[in-house]
């Protein structure tokens, strides 16, 4: 098998020179992508079709000055030589100037061994040594040449009838210069003008074309937000939309019936279940009421059998409140409370229900929230703050602080943060996405008293936030642990009943 080689260092230079505008044009949206992609277009097309323009129109028109110069310095030079012939000892200078009258060009006449010119601006010296090898030597000959910062065309034709003479025209090319540079300017302004109209078509046609899948990214974001009615807009204008349209609301009709039988099933077995647990529930105070009969070995056996059954009762009592949020059977009563003392009520009404060797948390109420208004189900508030400090007896060894203050404005509206603070292991970064899905209690629930926790209080907490109104997150506590916060919007008594 041959090895393979490494590619070339040129190749890997060229690679790492394009990884950041790749990595930029990645990060572009979709409309974006399109209209760079019309601009570009323009922009290659506008630099073809101009270029082609210019080098076309620039090869015409200096081949037709350089012909014309040709023919015109032929005419000279058989002017001057008739005029020599007939006074070989005329003035060389007043000879070239009547030759070259009607054409402007400043010429010089090799004869009999001098240099003369039609004017003091040139000289032999200003013809280039190869031009007057070339017609020395009787061949005619043209070149291109920059002089006092203008371009001029010099015409070498040698004159042999009289003793091997050479003639040399000049001819200014500046208008034409002039001329050229005038179309290159306005190839490239008319370039930059197509490519802004190519990045405007572009934009117009990305809009049109991709105005279908913005009414599909709406519906999808409505449908993330729990609003399964949703659907999309039927329509005959085009066959390729109509047959999207119809597969986006097949699939949401199955969505809708899947999630709506799971919650069907959730509750029904919820439902199902609670009559035998109070039949065992009543069964285990019986037991308990007799619990000094048994054997310590049976007390043992009552107290885990009494503990898992209570945990039981705790999570159908759970799956029944979130079957009836995903039925939309919920009722939410909100009121005007005071913010700091509706914090406080809920942390020492739900300090009373922790285990035991579990203290409360300190409680603190920025001072800028005094009477600060919340528009809230307190029932439900008061259900959030219970299962947070409980998640932190759980998981952290009791909440050390419960913290309300200012928060960000969100939609024109101030809110509120109240944070619920524990020194525990925290929450790693990989499950803190999750940590508030139904049944989820991380990887290190198998040593943090798994066997207490149901895995939907946190579930319930989210739950619970939103039907407010507010955000639920987690990160870091300032002194280790995790930090809990819920962000509720601060009431505004200006807003509609």
């Amino acid at each position: 098998m041959a090895a393979t080689s490494a590619p070339p260092a040129r190749f890997r230079r060229l690679r790492r020179a394009l990884r950041g505008p790749l990595e930029v044009w990645e990060r572009l949206g979709l409309r974006a992508r399109v209209t760079g992609l019309f601009a570009f277009g323009a922009l290659l097309l506008s630099l073809l079709m101009g270029g082609l323009a210019f080098y076309s129109t620039s090869h015409f028109l200096v081949g037709d000055q350089i012909n014309s110069a040709i023919s015109e310095s032929v005419s000279a030079a058989g002017t001057v030589e008739n005029a020599l012939k007939a006074q070989p000892g005329a003035f060389v200078p007043t000879l070239l100037n009547h030759a070259n009258s009607t054409s402007g060009a400043n010429s010089i006449l090799v004869y009999r061994g001098t240099a003369s010119g039609s004017s003091f601006a040139v000289s032999l010296s200003d013809v280039p040594d190869a031009l007057q090898s070339l017609v020395l030597s009787g061949t005619p000959a043209t070149q291109t040449i920059v002089l006092n910062g203008s371009p001029q065309v010099v015409v070498g034709i040698p004159i042999p009838a009289l003793r091997n003479a050479q003639y040399f025209a000049i001819y200014d090319l500046g208008d034409l210069d002039h001329t050229l540079h005038v179309l290159a300017l306005a190839l490239v302004l008319g370039g930059l003008v197509t490519t802004l109209l190519g990045g405007v078509v572009g934009r117009i046609a990305s809009g049109r074309s991709l105005r279908p899948l913005s009414a599909v990214s709406r519906a999808a974001v409505a449908i993330a937000r729990g609003d399964l009615d949703t659907r999309l807009r039927a329509t005959t204008e085009d066959p390729d939309l109509a047959g999207l349209t119809q597969s986006f609301n097949t699939m949401v009709d199955q969505l809708q019936e899947r999630i709506e039988r799971d919650a069907r099933f959730a509750s029904d077995v919820s439902h199902e279940l609670r009559s035998p647990l109070t039949t065992l529930a009543n069964t285990l105070n019986v037991l308990e009421a007799h619990s000094h009969e048994f054997t310590p070995r049976a007390q043992r056996a009552l107290e885990l059998l009494g503990a898992d059954l209570r945990r039981f009762e705790r999570m159908v009592a759970e799956l029944l409140e979130i079957s009836r949020s995903d039925t939309g059977a919920l009722d939410v009563s909100l009121e005007p409370v005071d913010a700091g003392e509706l914090v406080r009520q809920s942390v020492h009404a739900s300090a009373r229900a922790l285990p035991e060797g579990i203290a409360p948390p300190e409680v603190w109420i920025d001072p800028l929230l005094d009477n600060v208004i919340l528009n809230v189900d307190k029932r439900r508030f008061e259900r959030i703050m219970a299962n947070l400090l409980e998640n932190a007896a759980l998981y952290g060894g009791g909440a050390t602080r419960v913290a309300a203050e200012n928060g960000p404005m969100r939609h024109g509206r101030p809110t509120m943060v109240i944070a619920v603070e524990d020194e525990g292991p925290g929450v790693p970064l990989a499950e803190r996405r999750r940590i508030f899905d139904r049944f989820y209690r991380g990887q290190a629930s198998g040593r943090r008293g798994a066997s207490t926790g149901t895995g939907l209080g946190l579930a319930l907490v989210s739950e619970h936030v939103r039907l407010l109104g507010g955000l639920v997150g987690i990160e870091d506590a300032p002194g280790g642990g995790a930090r809990f916060t819920i962000e509720l919007p601060v009431f505004d008594d200006e807003e509609p009943e």
